[in-house]
């Protein structure tokens, strides 16, 4: 789900910048977002990675000037991609992905990697990779930092207005993916658990997020959690939203409750307060990086956990403070505009190469 929404959002910010690009995704028909694609979509029995000959039979034919593989693809595809003339974008966001972008071959075939993260959590380059560089002279290295919907006042208003909370009243909880990951199948109910929880003891709750209990299964998974009419008026569930909408209510809650993928790095780059908890592998050393650098509090995957971290931070602003204002300091980079660049470049040297 990561990598689809970082690559709609990139596509969107394209189709803006450019109103006349063509745009076409590569997807699994079972992706739990394929069908509500709003770009042309060519949809295959599984992941792209796993069927090159129809994602190279797309590229004869269809003949892009940049194909953007992310976390995904075949060193075949890469080559068609290359051998057709487009410019080839390789964007890593673990770091198997990444090695795997710094092997010789690769770097022979790719134009641009991008970083999924920033280079405080991802890690800078290392000795041998600024070698390997030096010696092959590409591909370009970009950090991506966070990819982040631009502020628009009158979108914030209407999602605030949609929740029924005002700025800087409410805690923002948000499991993210769309997709399970493996033992934690529960997670987003665990994250729900925890919400209904805060609710229930007067907090203003809204949780963004697939709600599959109802008030009395809460209060089963967690004691202090009595649906009444009092927690009611404190739980605000608004389902799965878009991205623009949920960078609203980041950017305007007291305390965001987030998994430790880019739902997290996308709090903090609002300057919110943050608590973190790992629901893959990949994600507890990103919450370690986050908390080290003053950014965030973790908890672990425990409806009493993540209320008692937000308690803590609710009941003392000066420590809530001071963690929203490291955060922001950090100044992490709008991932969407340095793609764009990078893509203006692309866009240039492919039509310069074919004479255009």
């Amino acid at each position: 789900m990561g990598e689809y929404a970082r690559c709609l959002a990139i596509a969107r910010a394209v189709r803006c910048r450019w109103s006349g690009a063509a745009i076409h995704f590569v997807l699994s028909r079972e992706a739990p977002y394929a069908a509500d694609a709003p770009f042309p979509v060519t949809l295959l029995e599984a992941s792209a990675t796993f069927h090159s000959a129809a994602v190279i039979e797309l590229l004869e034919v269809w003949r892009p000037d940049v194909v953007i593989f992310d976390s995904a693809g075949r060193t075949a595809q890469l080559r068609a991609a290359q051998r057709l003339g487009a410019r080839v974008v390789y964007i890593s966001a673990r770091p198997r992905q990444r090695h795997k972008a710094f092997r010789w071959r690769w770097m022979s075939l790719i134009d641009e990697h991008w970083i999924a993260y920033p280079e405080f959590v991802a890690g800078s380059l290392r000795i041998f990779e600024r070698l390997k560089l030096k010696v092959s002279g590409r591909p370009v290295v970009r950090y991506l930092d966070v990819i982040l919907s631009r502020p628009d006042p009158a979108q914030r208003a209407a999602i605030l207005a949609r929740a029924g909370c005002d700025p800087g009243t409410f805690v923002l909880v948000v499991p993210g993916g769309g997709t399970g990951h493996p033992g934690v199948d529960d997670a987003a109910d665990r994250f729900e658990a925890a919400a209904r929880s805060l609710a229930a003891a007067g907090t203003a709750t809204v949780y963004v997020g697939p709600a599959r209990m109802n008030a009395a299964d809460a209060a089963d998974a967690d004691d202090a959690a009595d649906a009444d009419a009092g927690a009611a008026s404190n739980w605000h569930p608004l389902g799965s939203l878009p991205q623009a909408e949920l960078v609203e209510l980041m950017r305007s809650a007291r305390l965001v409750i987030a998994n430790g993928g880019s739902t997290l790095l996308q709090a903090i780059a609002c300057g919110n307060a943050c608590i973190a908890v790992a629901i893959a592998n990949d994600q507890a050393g990103r919450i370690r990086r986050c908390v080290a650098a003053g950014a965030a509090l973790a908890a672990t995957l425990d409806a009493a956990s993540m209320v008692k971290s937000a308690n803590r931070l609710l009941q003392h602003e000066d420590l809530r403070a001071a963690l929203a204002g490291r955060a922001g300091r950090l100044g992490l980079a709008d991932g969407v505009e340095v793609a764009l660049q990078a893509l203006s470049g692309l866009l240039g040297s492919a039509h310069s190469a074919q004479g255009t």
